[in-house]
């Protein structure tokens, strides 16, 4: 093979060659219905731009479309379209139902899979299940809507539409011959038992930059024209000003049907449009055989290659297409097929390299697949709030205005690719979501996830007040801080895969966490007491009330989870100035600083003395947000949710290696300890174990532990086959009840999905399995057993008679939480629930989805389906267990280094 076809440089990691990133699966499954797209004067964004307006409505700040690719600016963008000849609409993008539409919320109604990419996106695989009958797009609607919450989500497969196995497998490759050289290679496979027709129309579009400039001088309008090639070939040709010229070869000579990406007016507003050709020309052409909706001069800035196929029952066809630099020797036949071999062969060996040596062939295929959907799920992410906001009619100086969300942004400017949590229904970043996304994303590409780091700290995206922008639906929410505990889990990743530290990016990082981490003291601490009430802080309807509105009773309400999140914070901050400091002793004395602010938040949780104004509760045993009245009364909310269990996750291990050059260290803690010794057992868990060992900065205290973890450990109360519940099961038949203003406040709990429209009724912590969480749980037990070695060891579960050491506690979660992907003796996979086809059918039984979290007690996924992102968090759980004992995390066990 030539060079060109070889691709030196754009293998599977491509490691330092920013070229071969230039192309990549960085188009959103969805831009309508989204903050960015709503200019509504009420703030409505789902109603302002609906699914319906998408065909024909020229997107403002990015695209959307099926198994896409685009470059990293979004600037040409290509993807597949398809007609089963009955659809009312050409299929350009997945349809699902808005927040208001669903019994449950939001929620995606395609079946379509990420199945394989490698890091640098050499080589990417998709695979959409079309349906050979018309998509029965109102029937999901409108059972749906007559559907109540305590009732099931009606899906597509309900409608019988799979019946006869009645659909069209259509799987979408690309491979790179070069960092801008793409092969792709579309196979439709008829699974039904007639001969079927498809209409496949590989889309090649250009973002429309060009209509959004009030009167300002626009910037060059790219084009794409039809070009000259061989008989056998068509070509489309794209001109863009900062891209480049590229061509589009088809194989087998398609028609060519070409038209602009721009608003019909006429269709949606009644007004006329500038001109016949617009964004659903190509639709209208195919479906409707509207003739003059496509513009005969063969040139515009949307166009596709119209194939039009008949399959035989069981049969298949190949369609092959490359996407290079104009002019290049782009062949379709010399050397095609050997490059696809070659990037397969190489992503083969890739997985093959990281899959831990025990694993069995069906774990290799969920870490392979869970790790796909973790690269598939990046997106190019524009958005620049000044413009928005401008048009939107406010400045930095206008009075705030109801109905305009983020008018305190605007400084932001978003213009990367950024990890996302579901590309469909979260097509957008949330801060602790992307935190968790690269401690997965560490396993594959740990370039990429400390760059995920970095990007909500860089000055364009951090508010200058020094708050991490939390997700687009409102950037001065509150996530949870775990930005520096994932950095340095990133860090220690590296260290132990590489052997190499990255102590820059290490000292960047905490140098922009500071900012943010004296924003928490001065915002989330009113009282100064160290007792931190973030409000929503990610775990929505969790609670006895919406924590992020205010509290039917007045009052204040000091949170377990947003004090214990900050302890786990104040240990992040310091593990990370312990390791600069062996580089920079500046660092010193910030170490001292944090080790005294942690000692002030964990004091706080839990005091000398059984006292009622604490969170922690003796008589029971746990963690329990308190409601401050009014008048001065504390009244604890005897929730047991994952709200008391998270207190358990701010427990770090310090070797004496690590303390041994603070000067001045122990002389320091002891005259604290002196001075407040209220703080007494505190101080005396981070001296705990034998003398020259290593030393544990947690809330708890060994006998405090043991009885948390008696509530974890409960098959009765959160752990469950699958994992630990996000709320214990003692609620199912003793739901928590909270009396105010006449009006009765209830946590009971849920398996699935909710029964409360709080924060739209599809996000559920009252009793599912949420990987996040489980995570931060299993690294606690992990760095605990660090410190207790095999001397301490627990009932698991709670009552068996069984008993483990902490090692052993975490290798059982995760064991648990593995379980849901895996198929068991009869061929099911706990997460598609009682769905007979994904169990029996071999076309669907080992297409995995990774979802939003999963039922408490069956383990089905629940939610996003696509939210590989977090649930993500899979792969690094099945590599550590898989390839690492308790030897190395021992006390006495050496920790690998290198300068």
């Amino acid at each position: 093979m030539k060079k060109q076809e070889q691709g030196a440089g754009v293998g599977p990691t491509a490691t330092g060659n920013a070229r071969a990133r230039l192309w990549g699966p960085y188009l959103s499954e969805r831009q309508w219905g989204t903050v960015r797209e709503d200019y509504s004067p009420g703030g409505d964004a789902w109603s302002y731009f609906p699914h319906d307006h998408a065909r024909s409505r020229a997107y403002r700040w990015g695209e959307d479309g099926l198994g896409g690719i685009c470059d990293d600016k979004q600037r040409l963008c290509l993807a597949v379209a398809l007609w089963n000849g009955h659809d009312p609409i050409l299929k350009e993008r997945a349809f699902g139902l808005t927040n208001g539409e669903g019994n449950h919320g939001e929620d995606v109604k395609e079946y379509y899979f990420y199945l394989d990419s490698t890091p640098s996106h050499s080589y990417l695989r998709y695979l959409y299940k079309y349906p050979q009958a018309a998509y029965p797009y109102e029937k999901l609607l409108s059972v749906n809507r007559s559907r109540g919450r305590q009732e099931f989500e009606y899906e597509l497969m309900d409608t019988g539409i799979f019946d006869e196995d009645r659909y069209f497998d259509v799987t979408v490759e690309y491979a790179k011959a070069d960092h801008d050289d793409v092969l792709m290679r579309i196979t439709v496979v008829n699974r039904g038992p007639d001969e079927a027709a498809l209409h496949v129309l590989p889309t090649l579009w250009l973002r429309n930059t060009w209509s959004w400039h009030d009167g300002r001088a626009p910037d060059p309008v790219p084009r794409l024209r039809a070009a000259e090639g061989p008989r056998s070939v068509s070509t489309v040709r794209a001109d863009h000003p900062e891209l480049g010229s590229y061509d589009l070869r088809c194989a087998d000579a398609p028609r060519l049907l070409f038209t602009e990406n721009e608003t019909n007016n006429e269709r949606l507003f009644h007004t006329p449009n500038a001109s016949p050709y617009v964004k659903d020309g190509i639709g209208r052409y195919v479906v409707e055989g509207e003739g003059t909706a496509v513009n005969p001069e063969r040139e515009g800035t949307k166009a596709a290659a119209h194939y039009s196929l008949v399959v035989p029952p069981g049969g298949s066809e190949t369609l092959r297409l490359r996407l290079g630099p104009a002019g290049g020797q782009l062949s379709l036949a010399r050397g095609f097929d050997s490059v696809f071999k070659q990037r397969i062969a190489e992503a083969d060996d890739f997985y093959r390299e990281l899959t831990p040596p025990r694993a069995s062939e069906d774990e290799a295929r969920v870490l392979r697949q869970a790790l796909a959907g973790m690269l598939w799920s990046k997106q190019y992410y524009a958005f620049d709030l000044e413009t928005w906001l401008a048009e939107h009619h406010l400045s930095p100086w206008s009075l705030p205005r109801d109905g305009v969300r983020n008018r305190e942004w605007f400084h932001m400017i978003n213009d990367d690719i950024i990890s996302m949590p579901d590309k469909w229904e979260y097509p957008w970043f949330a801060a602790w979501d992307l935190a968790f996304h690269t401690v997965a994303l560490a396993v594959v590409d740990v370039e990429f996830a400390k760059q995920q780091l970095e990007l909500l700290l860089r000055d364009s995206y951090l508010h200058p007040n020094g708050q991490i922008p939390a997700y687009e639906w409102n950037f001065g929410d509150v996530n949870p801080p775990v930005h520096a505990w994932a950095a340095y889990f990133v860090h220690l990743m590296e260290e132990r895969t590489t052997g190499r530290t990255d102590i820059a990016f290490l000292e960047r990082t905490f140098q922009k966490l500071l900012t943010n981490f004296t924003w928490w003291v001065n915002r989330k601490d009113p009282s100064g007491r160290n007792v931190f009430q973030g409000g929503f802080l990610g775990l929505d309807n969790i609670g006895v009330f919406d924590r992020s509105a205010p509290l039917p009773t007045g009052g204040t309400l000091e949170q377990a989870d947003g004090t214990a999140w900050m302890a786990l914070y104040c240990q992040s901050m310091l593990q990370i100035a312990l390791e600069l400091s062996q580089h920079n002793d500046a660092y010193d004395e910030l170490v001292l600083k944090f080790v005294e602010h942690y000692l002030w938040i964990a004091a706080s949780m839990d005091r000398i003395g059984d006292l009622g104004d604490e969170l922690w509760d003796e008589e029971d045993g746990f963690f329990y947000d308190v409601l401050r009245l009014p008048d001065g009364q504390a009244v604890r909310l005897k929730v047991r949710s994952m709200v008391g269990l998270l207190p358990l996750c701010a427990s770090t291990v310090f070797r004496p290696e690590q303390l041994a050059h603070i000067s001045g260290l122990g002389e320091r803690l002891q005259r604290f300890a002196a001075r407040h010794p209220s703080l007494s057992v505190t101080f005396s868990s981070a001296q705990a174990g034998t003398a020259g060992g290593p030393r544990l900065l947690s809330v708890l205290d060994e006998k405090k532990l043991v009885r948390v973890l008696g509530h974890l450990l409960s098959e009765d109360e959160f752990l469950s086959p699958y994992g630990v519940r996000a709320l214990s099961r003692h609620h199912a038949e003793h739901p928590y009840t909270f009396w105010a203003g006449g009006q009765e406040y209830r946590v009971g709990y849920l398996p699935a999905e909710s029964d409360t429209g709080m924060f739209g009724g599809n996000s559920n912590w009252r009793g599912p399995v949420w990987l996040p969480m489980n995570a931060l749980l299993v690294r606690a037990l992990i760095n605990l057993y660090g410190f207790y070695g095999d001397d301490l060891t627990v009932e698991c579960p709670t009552g068996s008679g069984v008993h483990k050491n902490l090692f052993e506690v975490a290798e059982e979660i995760t064991a648990r939480l593995t379980r849901i992907f895996l198929r068991d003796e009869d061929g099911r996979r706990p997460v598609f629930g009682g769905q007979a086809k994904f169990r029996d059918d071999p076309h669907w039984q080992n297409l995995i989805l990774f979802y939003e979290y999963f039922h408490g007690d069956n383990g089905a996924g629940i939610g996003a389906s696509h939210q590989t992102g977090w649930t993500g968090l899979i792969a690094p759980l099945m590599k550590i267990f898989g390839t690492i004992g308790p030897d190395a995390f021992r006390p006495d066990a050496p920790r690998r280094r290198s300068r």
